[in-house]
């Protein structure tokens, strides 16, 4: 949905014309609801209208989604649930937010005033409700807004229209394009705001001052930054060539809340920028948001130093030469998700063993269920198959693979307890 419309939304909401006179409730009642169906009309307009700002990576996503939910359930009873599969994840989590609380999406400096919130209230339940194909209407719930019941009921259709067009996107040739995978549109501002930067070079003397005020940008292509947002010439660095984006060591120039941006020139030649930011919450969010820009580039470094040089060694290792490998492992290189610790292999495999063992007792009930279910098929339909019967057999075959898992746990257990009486010294007589 574009922003110019939540926002001509707002702003029609906070310009609306006061009830003057003598006017019943009902009449200010019925007036209201023309109001509210006027401004649901326009943004249901919009939505469906937004085929092409779709992104063309959700879009092959939810075709994925639509086929296989399509094929979990081809009843006719279940027809609206390949439709659901995807409006639900977009009407919740994108529009009916973004019309709830405009300010969290920039789509407003200011939280809505409470005239204003009660009515976008109102609009983001109904837009959920449309997302939902009208399948909780009339079930007793919020009755306050069973008089928007007919315009939701009506909307369904271009929903379902919007879907349909939402889904008709080639993925045939989408591993020829050759296109880096991105979270965000090129053309969007990811995040922006006043940080403090230091280049890396001279170094030996460090003061607060040496910390100069620029405001950044942050899209997918770059990462720019000038005097203030209203100055004209920027200092650009290309996205594609970030290779680390690392917290910084406090004691590296006595200063919390810092993250370093590492790249490499046309040269190959490696060069670092530290960032100061005001709080720990601006620090995660601005790495959060640059590891996220970066994640498909290649040139990722697999080690960096989370000190600085400074006094011809580096504060993190003490090692003199300045160009020697980083002490530390990067983001990048050894987790999953953002400031998560270094993975553990052994550790992570005994929580996924010891979460199957938990599971065990349940799988093995679900597979006597599909196992009599299939016998119940083949007496009643001569040899026709449960179509149930691949997931019987994935539940049969992870039972095995636990039942391995045990029994080499157990060996493992064994072989260490007689290790530790090996190397137990003999009791004196």
């Amino acid at each position: 949905m574009p922003q110019f419309e939540i926002r001509k939304l707002i702003n029609r909401e906070m310009r609306r014309i006061s009830f003057k006179g003598s006017l019943s409730e009902a009449q200010i009642r019925d007036s209201s609801l023309e109001v509210l169906k006027g401004y649901l009309r326009d943004i249901i307009e919009s939505i469906v209208g937004s085929t092409e700002k779709c992104p063309h990576t959700m879009r092959v996503a939810f075709k994925k989604l639509h086929g296989r939910v399509e094929e979990r359930f081809p009843d006719m009873e279940n027809q609206d649930a390949k439709y659901i599969a995807i409006s639900g994840f977009l009407f919740l989590r994108f529009f009916a937010p973004s019309i709830l609380t405009p300010k969290l999406f920039n789509l407003q400096d200011q939280h809505a005033d409470t005239q204003t919130s009660r009515t976008l209230l109102l609009l983001a339940k109904a837009v959920q409700s449309i997302g939902n194909l009208g399948l909780q209407l009339g079930r007793g719930k919020e009755q306050w807004m069973e008089p928007l019941h007919p315009f939701i009921l009506s909307s369904i259709g271009q929903v379902k229209d919007f879907l349909d067009r939402l889904i008709d996107v080639d993925t045939e040739n989408e591993a020829s394009e050759n296109q880096s995978w991105t979270p965000f549109h090129p053309s969007a501002t990811i995040k922006e705001g006043y940080l403090q930067k230091r280049k890396a070079e001279g170094l030996h003397l460090i003061s607060r001052f040496t910390f100069k005020k620029r405001y950044f940008w942050l899209s997918n292509k770059t990462l720019s930054y000038s005097r203030s947002p209203e100055w004209q010439v920027h200092t650009s660095i290309p996205v594609r060539r970030i290779c680390a984006v690392e917290r910084v060591d406090e004691n590296a120039f006595q200063q919390s809340h810092m993250m370093q941006v590492t790249t490499r020139d046309n040269g190959g030649q490696l060069s670092t920028m530290y960032i100061l930011c005001k709080n720990v919450n601006e620090l995660n969010q601005w790495l959060s948001a640059v590891r996220k820009a970066t994640i498909s580039n290649e040139c990722m470094l697999p080690f960096c130093h989370p000190g600085a040089f400074r006094g011809n060694r580096w504060t993190c290792c003490l090692q003199t030469d300045r160009t020697v490998r980083g002490c530390s492992r990067t983001h990048s290189a050894v987790t999953l998700g953002d400031w998560s610790d270094p993975l553990d292999p052994d550790t992570e495999a005994q929580m996924v063993y010891r979460q199957l063992l938990l599971g065990r007792d349940k799988l093995r009930e679900k597979c006597l269920e599909f196992t009599s279910k299939e016998t119940t098929l083949e007496q009643d339909r001569g040899t026709q198959k449960d179509p149930n019967s691949r997931q019987m057999a994935a539940a049969a075959r992870l039972l095995e693979v636990i039942q391995d898992l045990e029994q080499a746990h157990k060996a493992f257990e064994h072989r260490e307890e007689d290790e530790r009486a090996s190397a137990s010294p003999a009791p004196q007589l």
